[in-house]
């Protein structure tokens, strides 16, 4: 039996510029300035990874101020699952061009970065010189288990609209067991999803909304003209680099090492992270080992994307190893930068090529089917970070039990931690009791971490 797949939109609501704002359903398109100030504000309050970020977007554009259709934002985020990088971010960038275009895309993806960047490099900054964050790690601790509690939220929230029948739970379950048990590439399940989509649309039922017949088209000619300028974009910090420091330097190792990471983080952070760490340590011999965690530690608890944790890595490599005469703490913050630009360049890449023609297959049936297949799966792999995330945060030890093809994540029930535990509990009641809201949570569980510090 056909399936009605519960994330589809009416014709009507397809396209922004053709929602009523006085319909009772969509608001009125918002100014430019009405806009960055929101993405502001998302930018300083993204904590808990790809989960929490992506429902706090949704709450803000979608719920709250009603700037974007139901429909219209699954069908950009099914579009960022695809691609490689830190599919929050190039989700804030997709939802900023569809608002005001180019600049836009540009202010809604800088501003989703720029507050926990900032952060990050102040903090790497006092890991570097010092190595004592028993304050800001006690701080911390609270704001993990309040992180625990806004994934869960945003597990449940996007669970509630995605996962609508039968096949869309059947989707996210074979993909969270690929996932969790057998450790299948996440591309692999991703894709594994949207092609179940195009092969069995029958199953969905999906009625496509109208296509954004005002998305520009563009020309072969436009299109390359564009690749050019965002790969030059892309590389000219390498000859910023060569052309005052020489080549040979540790910022044009960065510029390189970073610029391929760029292209192979599909899945977030976590997919690369390991190559990441055996790299820095053992063949760069940039970080020492053990910290590459405190580095993963210090990204998960500020706002913005996971993948930032490359910013530390970076900054500690041009720390330790600065070109000539430059101070170690200045070369660190120009490695972290360099770090950072080769990271995110080509997310707004992807979208402000990709997106024009993701619009226009809106009212394409076996392109929606395969969007509504991915979307299911989505909520299975948010499931799966949210349980690794939630391990991790419980329990100081969790250890990888391989029994034939199986590779389970197990905790050691040893080492419970029963305050972090407290505190997610806290973190939970304030969220879904008292509805304290997510910068609430944060600051009542960062007091609370450190309360318990010197307790």
């Amino acid at each position: 039996m056909n399936e009605q797949h519960g994330t589809n939109a009416t014709a009507a609501q397809g396209s922004l510029a053709d929602d009523d704002p006085h319909d009772g359903r969509m608001a009125a398109r918002p100014t430019f300035a009405e806009a960055a100030q929101v993405w502001a504000r998302i930018g300083f309050l993204s904590f808990g990874g790809p989960a929490g970020q992506i429902a706090l977007m949704h709450r803000e554009v979608v719920e709250t101020r009603r700037w974007v259709a139901e429909d219209r934002f699954l069908h950009a985020l099914n579009y960022c699952m695809l691609l490689p990088g830190p599919e929050a971010q190039q989700l804030a960038v997709y939802i900023g061009w569809l608002l005001h275009g180019t600049r836009g895309g540009l202010v809604a993806g800088i501003l989703f970065v720029l507050p926990g960047l900032c952060i990050l490099l102040g903090l790497s900054t006092l890991y570097a010189l010092y190595h004592q964050t028993g304050t800001l790690s006690a701080a911390f601790f609270g704001l993990k288990a309040a992180v625990l509690a806004i994934v869960v939220e945003a597990l449940l929230r996007l669970a509630r609209r995605a996962l609508t029948t039968t096949t869309a739970r059947t989707i996210a379950a074979v993909a969270f067991a690929s996932l969790f048990f057998f450790s299948v590439p996440f591309p692999l399940v991703i894709l594994a999803a949207g092609l179940f989509g195009l092969l069995r649309a029958d199953r969905l039922s999906v009625v496509p909304p109208a296509p954004d017949t005002a998305a520009p088209a563009r020309t072969w000619s436009q299109t390359l003209m564009l690749v050019a300028v965002w790969a030059c974009l892309w590389v000219a910090p390498l000859g910023l680099i060569v052309l005052l420091w020489g080549g040979g330097t540790v910022f044009s190792a960065l510029h390189v090492f970073f610029s391929k990471m760029a292209v192979v983080t599909f899945g977030g952070a976590y997919a690369v992270l390991s190559y990441v760490a055996q790299q820095a340590v053992e063949t760069h011999h940039w970080l020492r080992p053990g910290e590459m965690l405190d580095g993963l530690a210090l990204a998960e608890t500020t706002p913005g994307p996971l993948v930032l944790v490359l910013t530390f890595v970076a900054y500690m490599a041009a720390f330790r190893v600065p070109p000539a005469g430059l101070d170690p703490v200045l070369s660190g913050l120009i490695g972290g930068l360099v770090a950072t630009w080769v990271t995110f360049v080509p997310c707004f890449a992807l979208i402000f090529l990709g997106a024009p023609s993701v619009e226009r297959l809106r009212g394409n049936r076996m392109a929606v089917a395969a969007m509504a297949a991915i979307s299911a799966a989505v909520v299975g792999v948010i499931l799966n970070l949210a349980v690794w995330f939630s391990l991790h945060v419980l329990f100081e030890r969790v250890q990888q039990i391989r029994v034939g093809p199986l590779v389970v994540a197990v905790p050691d029930l040893a080492f419970f931690n029963p305050w972090a535990a407290l505190l997610a509990l806290l973190a939970g009641g304030l969220l879904f009791v008292i509805r304290l809201g997510v910068v609430g949570t944060l600051t009542v569980c960062a007091a609370g971490g450190l309360l318990l510090s010197l307790l």
